[in-house]
């Protein structure tokens, strides 16, 4: 059986080792909302990225330019068709 000593010394280093323990939850808890904070402001930086390369991407070809392609490949085709029935 332990003596009155014993328990004395075993209980001073329970509260010492608790409240050791205490001091670094508490610098834990700390860390995590710096943390977290942290990811909020990056996931937002990263959003407005995303958003900011999404405007210059909705880019269109002016209206003249695309005609004058269809109309050179409308021009391709009946010259084929042309030389495909003067072979027949």
């Amino acid at each position: 059986m332990a003596t009155v000593k014993q328990i004395q010394l075993r209980l001073q280093r329970s509260k010492k080792k608790l409240t050791r323990l205490n001091k670094e939850v508490t610098a834990t808890k700390g860390n995590i909302k710096k943390l977290e904070s942290a990811l909020k402001k990056a996931k937002a930086a990263d959003m407005a990225a995303k958003a900011k390369k999404k405007k210059p991407a909705a880019k269109k070809r002016p209206v003249a330019a695309a005609k004058s392609k269809k109309s050179a490949a409308k021009k391709k085709t009946v010259k084929k068709r042309k030389t495909a029935a003067k072979k027949k």
